[in-house]
């Protein structure tokens, strides 16, 4: 299967291809210009391929939590060279993506995934492995207060210490 992912909720604007099990990926730390970042970005990285979009089976892009405009211009890219090339789109947490990826990277089985939320909070999830190897939540994607993460990791049942 081969499928185009973005996401632009954080500061950072990423593109990634799988092509049948393998990964390729590009990522900026890029505040306030995810606009004009991302179709660059995609264009180099399917060029890179030797895929052009309409080989793609679907597009994923990163539904948030993050901000609000990054979000719209996620969403917006997707929708669009969706509609062009007739494909599906999906739409995967932004905390979800993060604890997936500490699961493939560092082997993690349990994962508190947190972004900056701005205005003095934290958008935070907790994530244990389920089957097939994805990462379920087991809490609501919330925001928060620094003050108030204390008492919110302490309520998470993990098996081991957090």
């Amino acid at each position: 299967m081969k499928f185009l992912a973005l996401d632009t909720s954080t500061e950072a604007c990423s593109v990634a291809l799988a092509l049948d099990g393998q990964i390729l990926a590009l990522d900026e730390v890029c505040p306030q210009q995810h606009s004009k970042r991302i179709l660059p970005m995609i264009q180099q990285l399917l060029a890179d391929a030797g895929v052009s979009l309409n080989q793609l089976d679907g597009i994923i892009f990163g539904r948030g939590p993050g901000s609000f405009t990054g979000v719209r211009i996620g969403v917006s890219v997707a929708q669009g060279l969706a509609f062009g090339a007739d494909l599906p789109v999906f739409g995967v947490s932004t905390l979800a993506a993060m604890a997936q990826a500490a699961a493939v990277q560092q082997n993690a089985t349990e994962v508190i995934a947190a972004i900056d939320a701005r205005m003095a909070e934290v958008y935070i999830a907790a994530f244990t492995l389920g089957e097939a190897g994805l990462m379920q939540a087991i809490t609501p994607e919330i925001a928060a207060k620094p003050a108030a993460l204390p008492e919110v990791l302490t309520s998470l049942s993990f098996t081991s210490q957090v």
